[in-house]
């Protein structure tokens, strides 16, 4: 897959692969997540996944990189055999508005079509500095909807919610 920047004529070529959170590669753009979840989110609506977390049963975890440098991540986690919930999207800083995020999600898409989910979830927060994600995920056919398997009603969380067919 290949993505451009702004004003380069040249494209990016990016490969999306499940990957270990625990390597060195990685921590720096799960620090700058969990980082940026807990610059705008109070710590008790925080529910962005650690290494550890993203290293539980039931869940892939995949980066996109150019090259050795990770570029963005993402994970799906696994409820019951028809129902997935997307986990720890981000995007690098310095890759931000070239299409990574974009890129990791129709493979999460792609891939809860291919494990035959009916139903992908996700939760996120609901000030305005999450508005980005939002508009992505509705670009992706996602609606708001309640909260989903074990989360509680929380103003501070907003969740979406997509068919898969």
């Amino acid at each position: 897959m290949n993505l451009r920047r702004p004003f380069e004529q040249e494209p990016i070529p990016v490969e999306i692969r499940v990957d270990d959170p625990r390597s060195e590669a990685v921590a720096g753009l799960l620090r700058e997540h969990l980082e940026g979840v807990a610059v705008h989110s109070p710590s008790e609506s925080i529910h962005a996944l650690g290494v550890e977390g993203l290293c539980s049963f039931g869940i892939t975890f995949w980066t996109a990189r150019e090259g050795d440098e990770v570029l963005g991540c993402g994970a799906l986690l696994e409820l019951d055999p028809t129902h997935g919930e997307i986990k720890s999207m981000r995007t690098a800083r310095q890759h931000l508005r070239i299409g990574v995020a974009s890129a990791i999600l129709q493979h999460i898409i792609d891939e809860a079509k291919r494990r035959g989910y009916t139903r992908l979830s996700l939760e996120t927060g609901s000030m305005e500095a999450f508005a980005p994600a939002w508009k992505l995920y509705a670009r992706f056919g996602f609606v708001f909807c309640e909260p989903f398997a074990d989360y509680l009603l929380d103003p501070n969380t907003v969740f979406m919610k997509r068919s898969m067919y």
